[in-house]
């Protein structure tokens, strides 16, 4: 009889190109729509010259497949607005669909004027470049075909295949340099880890909480998958510009990188941080109520040891890293750490460079700049 480990794995090696299948399908339409944008996007993305460490300054995301029946505080979309003084967003999302907030929801709700996300269609997002690194990519507008199962999915209230779609089906995909994928339970891990890394993704990291969290917990350890982008020893081109992307008509050339993926596990105290038990995090709130929380902590007026901030600090530091951001031994907003720690990463300076775009008011200002551009539709 196989044991339980070998019955995992004929799953993930069974369940990973089947989700893969699933992907494509349901992102062809988009995929082809918003690779008609690819020249005005890379020149607006190229504009914004965040370039620092190992991060080329392309596209990155956060995202969790919800579903996990803990509430906890909208952590991703914050995480991506605090991430983006350094790093250029296109955080994609949806209203709730298995909870009370989503981040569309929460967005939604800032006050005094939130961003028009019915406004950022596809043909306009190189236009947000221009004006800000944070874009809010609402997936009604990226998937219109989608909106037919909305309604059904909000009246079973219970997650179903679409929260395994949707994290993997970015609509600019093609552009994504790196991502952090929550799930919501153990065994998605390696199937997600998995999914991604067949469809060429190189810097990415999957994360599910001891307690089936789909964000990195601050109240234990919780389980990742790695996928880090290593030198490709097939790779025959040019070897200059290792920043840039080597292009070639030969769709069969063999890549300037690939990905490696490796298991570890991660805890607050590699990011330098006590942790707080999930009750201190809950949410459970109507998306006004998240709103305020999200603004008192852009607005820099939480207490330093806010078990809510250190929840936002642990997942948006996780990303600042898996970016390559934190590689540059030197940078302007301060003295970097340098410590290594699970995963031979930098997961304090992540921290470290998380509090700064909070403290100095970068984070807030790329969002205002975002709600403005928005509204000026």
């Amino acid at each position: 009889m196989a044991s339980h480990e070998e019955d995992s794995t004929k799953k993930t090696v069974s369940i990973s190109p089947l989700l893969k299948r699933l992907i494509h399908s349901s992102a062809n339409e988009t995929q082809a729509r918003t690779k008609m944008l690819q020249p005005a996007l890379r020149e607006a993305t190229r504009g914004r010259n965040l370039r620092l460490g190992q991060y080329r300054g392309g596209l990155c995301d956060i995202v969790g497949t919800g579903g996990d029946s803990h509430s906890t505080f909208n952590v991703s979309t914050t995480a991506s607005i605090i991430a983006s003084p350094f790093l250029l967003i296109a955080k994609h999302g949806n209203r709730a669909q298995t909870s009370m907030s989503g981040s569309a929801d929460v967005l939604n709700a800032i006050s005094p004027k939130p961003p028009k996300l019915s406004a950022l269609t596809p043909e306009k997002l190189p236009q947000i470049y221009c004006s800000t690194n944070y874009a809010f990519l609402f997936a009604p507008n990226f998937h219109p075909g989608m909106e037919n199962v909305a309604c059904v999915r909000r009246d079973l209230g219970f997650r179903t295949i679409f929260n395994l779609l949707g994290p993997l089906a970015h609509p600019v995909d093609w552009a994504i340099e790196a991502r952090i994928v929550g799930v919501a339970y153990q065994e998605l891990g390696p199937v997600f880890a998995e999914a991604l890394q067949l469809s060429g993704t190189k810097k990415a990291l999957v994360v599910c909480g001891a307690e089936d969290l789909d964000e990195i917990s601050c109240a234990g350890p919780t389980n990742c998958w790695m996928l880090k982008e290593v030198p490709n020893p097939k790779y025959r081109g040019p070897t200059t510009e290792p920043g840039g992307e080597y292009t070639t008509s030969d769709d069969d050339a063999p890549p300037r990188t690939i990905s490696r993926l490796e298991k570890f596990q991660l805890s607050p105290v590699d990011f330098g941080l006590p942790t707080h038990p999930l009750s201190e995090v809950y949410s459970g709130k109507m998306p006004k109520e998240n709103a305020a929380k999200l603004m008192s902590i852009l607005r820099n007026e939480l207490r330093p040891d806010d078990p809510i901030l250190d929840f936002v600090l642990l997942n948006t530091a996780a990303l600042l890293v898996i970016s390559g951001v934190c590689e540059g031994d030197e940078c302007k907003t301060g003295k970097v750490i340098k410590e290594r720690g699970a995963g031979g990463q930098r997961w304090k300076e992540g921290v470290r460079k998380a509090r700064w775009c909070i403290e100095s008011g970068q984070a807030l200002l790329q969002l205002e700049k975002f709600v403005e551009a928005t509204n000026s539709f």
